[in-house]
């Protein structure tokens, strides 16, 4: 099975290796059902060398987000050379996707579930209340250079960020947890709001 985050196809050192079989047995068993055991299974080399740096499967499964995050950071860079409205819609193209492959369906289904851990988890809420801050802040400042370059309307970038987000992740969440979701004319109503903020549509 391939994976949805690149970085992890191809582990270049022990810890990307524990990664990558960390999120294979999260996808393979769920929260619940999942163990270090299980983990060990996924893992090339000796299961020991888990036992020696992770004490618990929370323990390794919020250094698997910390991972995650680290390397989207890593990977989207603030000097994209594209236009913001292009890597706005590059973004909701990507989160918004009108279909997605397995392996995309199975990262987002391993994120939802690690994300209800935060209902009742101080860890993970505040690894996902950085993880929210993190990609509101980038929609942020997509928004603020294009009022900056005069393409869009003057609005409240932080504002405008933080109702795409909830609509990000509302519908990552919908789309996992239920069958009574399609995104077609959801992201329709999206590119309406969108299109709303340019100047020439105002």
């Amino acid at each position: 099975m391939s994976t949805a985050i690149s970085f992890l196809e191809s582990p270049t050192d022990t810890r990307e290796e524990i990664m990558r079989a960390t999120y294979l047995a999260l996808c393979e068993h769920g929260y619940v059902d999942l163990t270090i055991q299980r983990i060990g299974e996924a893992f090339p080399k000796s299961k020991s060398l888990i036992y020696h740096h992770y004490e618990s499967k929370d323990e390794l499964l919020l250094d698997l987000l910390e991972f995650v995050l680290e390397r989207f950071e890593e990977t989207i860079s603030a000097d994209d050379p594209d236009s913001p409205a292009e890597r706005l819609r590059a973004v909701l193209d990507h989160a918004l996707a009108t279909s997605l492959r397995t392996d995309r369906r199975e990262f987002i289904a391993a994120m939802v579930e690690l994300r209800a851990q935060a209902t009742h988890d101080d860890r993970y809420r505040d690894h996902f209340t950085r993880h929210d801050r993190f990609f509101r802040d980038r929609l942020a400042s997509i928004v603020a250079d294009g009022v900056d370059a005069g393409t869009f309307a003057a609005v409240d970038e932080a504002a405008v960020a933080s109702f795409l987000l909830s609509t990000i992740v509302g519908t990552m969440t919908r789309r996992v947890t239920s069958d009574e979701i399609d995104v077609e004319p959801l992201r329709a109503q999206v590119d309406t709001y969108v299109e709303a903020l340019f100047v020439e549509n105002r």
